[in-house]
């Protein structure tokens, strides 16, 4: 096995044409890795992905092969996956106004193109859910862009569907966790 890539949080493993993502127990705020572990935390991380992958599945197809088929040391913390070719952006729904989408709005009114109503504070819910797309920069950090810049990327189609899925994953998930009494302000979605 091969390690291919270490993130703040995860490690991939290229094993033959599959890979592994481990997660570690390392912890990351605002892409700086904090310098205490915390106990289990990958293990916990890979359940909750597992169980939000299979929520999800029938709105996207998904890179999962196995929780199970992984080497011993990281049972319980790894997931054999399909290897893809990522897509260039991160794929980002807001249902709230906060972190950088609000220091986005506060800047000119809108944020990834998207024009917000005036006059929104921190934490304000959207009228609706809006897709907020941005760069997947390699260092430093990513910046916003528009989903037309998206379409430029990617295509038309395909920057159709994956917003179209990046939003219903947002409002499905904003619902089972809103029944729990949580809010979910917005989320990141990855494709390939």
């Amino acid at each position: 096995m091969e390690l291919v890539h270490s993130g703040k949080v995860r490690d991939v493993y290229a094993d033959g044409d599959e890979l592994i993502l481990v997660a570690s127990d390392r912890v990351s705020v605002y892409d700086v890795v904090l310098p205490t572990l915390v106990p289990d935390k990958g293990k916990i991380l890979t359940q909750i992905s597992l169980w939000w992958f299979d929520q999800l599945k029938d709105v996207t197809p998904n890179h999962v092969i196995s929780a199970t088929e992984v080497p011993d040391e990281w049972e319980g913390r790894a997931i054999r996956c399909k290897r893809l070719d990522m897509l260039p952006v991160e794929w980002i729904a807001r249902g709230y106004l906060t972190g950088l989408g609000l220091k986005e709005y506060e800047k000119g009114g809108a944020v990834s193109g998207v024009s917000l109503p005036p006059g929104l504070v921190e934490a304000d819910r959207l009228p609706e859910p809006i897709f907020t797309p941005t760069t997947k920069a390699t260092e430093g950090h990513d910046e916003f862009i528009t989903y037309d810049d998206v379409v430029n990327e990617i295509g038309a189609d395909t920057a159709a569907q994956l917003r179209d899925v990046t939003l219903e994953v947002y409002r499905r998930g904003a619902a089972v966790a809103a029944e729990r009494g949580i809010i979910i302000a917005d989320t990141k979605l990855e494709f390939g």
